[in-house]
């Protein structure tokens, strides 16, 4: 064997064992391997490699200059100012080269970087039962924001697993960290005896940089594309009241209204969503909807929560006649739905009586479509859509004309205030399923029909149709597209004596409560079905505001139900 200096290189230590290699007997087939291994030029250019890093650490080159590029511009300035001689033509044609630019750019780069990438130290013994096994491990930064990522305990094995990753999170970002992965340490610290709850405190407390030993799971393809799936929420969530979420900084709070984008369901127990219009990229977890339905029924079982409240049950009488009288229209019906062969199939969310998601899709008006009727609901005080004042404010609109049983005064015209007909005629309209709301006032009917709709719509004019909540289940279909405008007084703790500034109505303080409590029942029932709530101090700033609504409606996007849209 040769003898070697301190001072051989690696590349040439490497050429005597190959020139050492000489064939034996025995041996014969592993010492030709070894030599064809060892002639290889991949592995001679290694070798030289290694080499000049093993120098660059030992000597550590620092730069002359940190901007090369800068000073090579500034002599190709100067040449480019006077006459040249054959050697300066030759160095202003090599400065002006894109090869040697691009070297001094690479020079500067790295001068004024430091590109020595700071790596974890690998653990100087490994556990006896990992021998076999892949090891991998990850450094994470994170700042404040959560991890990115659940664990839960394999019941089999005991293991730590990561159960989800969220979409936009650190671990999701780094692309290193993978639903199925094993946790064996954080930060050096072994946790294969630690609870679940206890290690997500450890990585939620944990700010910089996290350190992870993870077992890979078994190469999958799990790589899941990201849903289009739009969802409205129908009920408020906390998931720091959540006790079932498996992470409580992993919960996404939502309130009812908000659209969410679900990026996953593959978690049959709990989505991954993001709520739209949010800066936050990063998904978060809601309960699914059959989660969230067999907890309701649990409870209900329990009795912690009662039974869905039923639209019908809402108003066993006319509770609104009283005030709304003067207010809106000097009558307010009830429409008995029963056995009404034009009822429509009330869009429950899911199908389910829980009221928990449903799914949307952005509507975008198009010219020449028929507009979206505007549907205004409330529990005491509306507008007054007859007056003069009204028909100036409200351009390009109508509102759908009544049908009634009594007989024409002489300043009324046909179609105008109303239409008139029979009490024949209009029984047999209410068998017909024809109107959407009627009843009996001072012994004449009084209805709102679905034609008197669609005569102002067919005119490309929005109809504006003020009805009882129940209503809803009869226009609230792709024919119609509602927008829905919930109109609630404004009733303050020191709600005087006059209602609005500008009326001279007097409201006893026991109707006032009234009014109250009946405007929070009608947000319970059908709040979920509100577009938008007008909330009314006085007739000419309500009529402003609906006006500026209105204009929004025709002209941007707006979220509803998916069946709307779908063709």
């Amino acid at each position: 064997m040769p003898i070697v200096s301190a001072s051989t290189g690696l590349h040439e230590i490497l050429a005597l064992l190959t020139s050492q290699l000489h064939p034996d007997a025995n041996h014969k087939e592993d010492l030709v391997f070894l030599k064809d291994v060892f002639s290889e030029k991949s592995i001679g250019y290694l070798m030289k490699i290694h080499e000049k890093l093993k120098q660059y650490e030992k000597h550590s080159p620092t730069p002359v200059l940190h901007s090369a590029s800068c000073l090579a511009e500034d002599v190709t300035e100067e040449l480019q100012n006077g006459p040249l001689e054959d050697d300066e033509q030759e160095l202003l044609l090599l400065l002006s080269t894109p090869h040697l630019k691009a070297v001094l750019s690479a020079h500067d780069t790295v001068a004024q970087k430091k590109f020595d990438p700071v790596l974890p130290p690998l653990p100087d013994d490994l556990d006896d039962d990992l021998e076999e096994e892949s090891v991998k491990i990850v450094r994470l930064v994170k700042n404040k924001e959560p991890l990115g990522a659940t664990i839960r305990r394999d019941e089999a094995t005991g293991a730590v697993i990561v159960a989800r990753i969220m979409r936009g999170g650190a671990a999701d970002r780094s692309g290193l960290v993978h639903v199925g992965d094993e946790l064996r340490e954080v930060n050096g610290n072994l946790i294969t005896h630690k609870r679940p709850d206890e290690i997500s405190q450890i990585l939620s407390q944990s700010q910089g940089s996290i350190t992870l030993k993870i077992i890979p799971a078994v190469a999958d393809d799990d790589k899941m594309k990201e849903s289009k799936v739009y969802i409205r929420a129908l009920f408020d969530y906390t998931p720091f009241e959540d006790k079932a979420t498996p992470c409580q900084e992993a919960g996404l709070p939502f309130k009812r209204g908000d659209v969410l984008q679900v990026v996953s369901q593959e978690d049959p127990t709990w989505w991954q969503a993001k709520r739209v219009g949010d800066c936050n990229l990063r998904a978060a977890l809601i309960p699914s909807v059959q989660f969230q339905e067999r907890r309701l029924r649990y409870r209900m079982k329990m009795g912690s929560v009662s039974a869905p409240i039923s639209p019908k049950h809402m108003y066993p009488k006319a509770t609104f006649m009283s005030l709304t009288a003067s207010l809106r229209r000097s009558f307010r019906y009830r429409k008995d739905r029963q056995g009404s062969p034009g009822e429509a199939h009330t869009p429950d969310a899911n199908h389910t009586e829980f009221l928990i998601y449903e799914e949307v899709a952005q509507y975008f008006p198009r010219p020449g479509e028929r507009p979206r009727l505007i549907t205004l609901i409330g529990s005491s005080i509306g507008v007054n859509f007859n007056s003069d004042e009204t028909t100036v404010v409200m351009r390009n609109s109508d509102t759908a004309i009544m049908d009634t049983t009594r007989a024409r005064k002489s300043h009324e015209r046909e179609g105008v205030e109303y239409h008139f007909i029979s009490k024949a005629a209009f029984e047999a309209d209410i068998q017909n399923g024809k109107f959407i709301e009627y009843g009996e006032y001072k012994e004449n009917l009084y209805g709102t029909s679905l034609d008197s709709i669609h005569r102002v719509l067919d005119q490309n004019k929005v109809c504006l149709v003020d009805v009882q909540p129940e209503a809803l289940k009869t226009l609230r279909t792709a024919e119609f597209k509602p927008y829905v405008i919930f109109v609630r007084p404004r009733i303050g703790d020191g709600q005087g004596k006059q209602f609005g500034s500008s009326s001279s109505l007097s409201v006893a303080d026991d109707d006032l409560q009234e009014m109250k409590q009946s405007a929070e029942q009608m947000d319970e029932c059908y709040g979920h079905w509100v577009d938008y709530v007008l909330v009314k101090e006085d007739p000419a700033s309500a009529l402003a505001e609906l006006q500026v609504v209105l204009e929004k409606v025709q002209m941007e996007p707006q979220w509803v139900p998916a069946s709307w849209v779908r063709r």
